[in-house]
């Protein structure tokens, strides 16, 4: 404990400060390497380590224990406002294994989905790739470049994501732009992404408590008044029954940006926002094949396997136009090509193009807001401004994870192209069920490499 003179000290320094850094817990930052690899195939291993996004963090009062959000709920007393609310609190360190679920062995990281702490239950988590030193965001440019990673989803159920993705946010976690926020990239802070999240808790260094209504079913959400939004590319959204690469970008914003009302494109007004909420998606038992991906099938679930995604250029450098984004798995040292597109009427599509999204669109009969957003060519300037990695596991408390792995939306015939997106129930994926008789799933994402086309896997 603090001496009183201490505490004091501290007091008074938040009132110039803003958003604080807590004392309470030490933060430790997992570690985990990953490789980057040459155009020979020679790959070099770098020592980096990831950190919890603020969300899942304690924010207490910074003299004291004292929480300053319980549940759902901000306290109102030490949160009035927005601001004397980030010089109040304090963003506390993570015990990464003990309260989340969290631990890395060399190049793999296991995110559990529940986890019952010393002092409470938590579900899920949010965790981002930080570079060497430690306090930044590991930027990414994948132009003319593939990503590469191993994953284990074989205890990942109907109704539950294991999401590996980037997001266009600042590489210091907003510090520069917004004094108030003094945690910055080794708390995790600033993140975005394109459906402009209202649940998060500090947004531009400041508390989100204006309007914050919490949630009716998640007894750790709410939403606030602001959402925070960017452009993102989802290289990995999947569980063992299905699977979604989708790019989703976003116009009239350059990376993070604070949205409220019609900007955060909610409702009705979905695609009068910043974003494209829908993004263009390649899901491949949604694009006609249900043999391609998922237990004992052509890429088995139920053993870890490698995923590798290429961003090609039209004219094959770094600088071109993304126009390409194309993906293969490799299992049992078998490389093993794209599923591809089986309705009639539609090219027999296996990767991510401007065409196949407005085919796609027009097919499915879907609002084209990828389009009229900039398409793959906005993408590829959100990975030229530089894109952070996260890693995540979650359940879906809107709509239950249905539009990735069952039939969605309900009340269509899964006979219509596009609305059965994987085979699991429409009853699926309710979170306090996935809660209660799921708890132990989890991902596994591994060997992470990063290079040139065709540098970091064997074939």
């Amino acid at each position: 404990m603090f001496p009183k003179v201490t505490l004091l000290s501290l007091a008074l320094a938040a009132v110039v400060y803003g958003q604080q850094v807590g004392t309470l817990t030490a933060e430790n930052h997992p570690q985990l390497q990953v490789q980057q690899c040459t155009s020979g195939g020679s790959c070099t291993t770098q020592s980096r380590s990831i950190t919890l996004d603020s969300n899942w963090r304690w924010t207490h009062e910074v003299s004291s224990s004292t929480n300053c959000y319980t549940g759902n709920e901000w306290d109102t007393s030490i949160c009035p406002d927005p601001t004397t609310c980030a010089t109040n609190c304090a963003l506390d360190g993570a015990d990464y294994s003990g309260t989340y679920g969290i631990t890395t062995s060399g190049n793999a990281l296991t995110l559990k989905f529940v986890t019952h702490g010393p002092y409470s239950t938590n579900i899920g988590s949010r965790v981002y790739l930080l570079d060497s030193s430690g306090s930044k965001y590991q930027l990414f440019n994948l132009k003319n470049q593939e990503f590469t990673f191993d994953v284990d989803m074989s205890n990942l159920p109907c109704g539950l994501n294991g999401a590996l993705y980037f997001i266009q946010m600042d590489a210091d976690g907003g510090m520069a732009r917004f004094p108030t926020n003094k945690a910055g990239a080794k708390y995790g802070t600033g993140y975005c992404d394109t459906q402009c999240p209202q649940d998060i808790k500090f947004i531009n260094g400041q508390a989100n408590v204006l309007n914050w209504v919490p949630s009716d079913t998640d007894v750790n959400a709410g939403t606030g008044e602001y959402g925070t939004c960017c452009s993102e590319m989802d290289i990995w959204e999947a569980n063992s029954q299905a699977a979604a690469v989708t790019p989703h970008v976003c116009s009239g914003i350059t990376g993070q940006t604070r949205c409220s009302g019609t900007q955060c494109g909610d409702g009705d007004e979905r695609y009068d926002g910043f974003c494209d909420k829908d993004g263009c998606d390649f899901n491949s038992w949604r694009m006609g094949d249900q043999t391609f991906l998922g237990p004992g099938k052509t890429v088995n679930t139920n053993s870890k396997f490698t995923v590798v995604t290429q961003f090609l250029t039209s004219d094959n450098t770094t600088t071109g136009t993304l126009h390409e984004i194309r993906r293969l798995y490799v299992q049992n040292g078998k490389v093993i090509q794209n599923s591809k597109t089986t309705f009639p009427g539609i090219s027999a599509y296996d990767s991510i193009t401007d065409n196949f999204c407005n085919d796609q669109k027009a097919l499915f009969g879907d609002t084209n807001s990828f389009e009229s957003k900039g398409g793959l060519a906005a993408m590829g300037s959100a990975f030229e401004a530089g894109m952070a990695l996260v890693m995540s596991i979650w359940d879906d408390h809107a709509v239950n994870m249905l539009w990735l792995d069952s039939d969605y939306p309900t009340d269509a015939p899964a006979s219509q192209p596009g609305i059965s997106r994987g085979p699991c129930a429409t009853t699926s994926g309710q979170p306090s069920v996935v809660e209660s008789q799921s708890g132990d799933a989890y991902v596994t994402y591994s060997n992470i490499k990063f290079g040139p086309i065709g540098s970091t896997y064997a074939h």
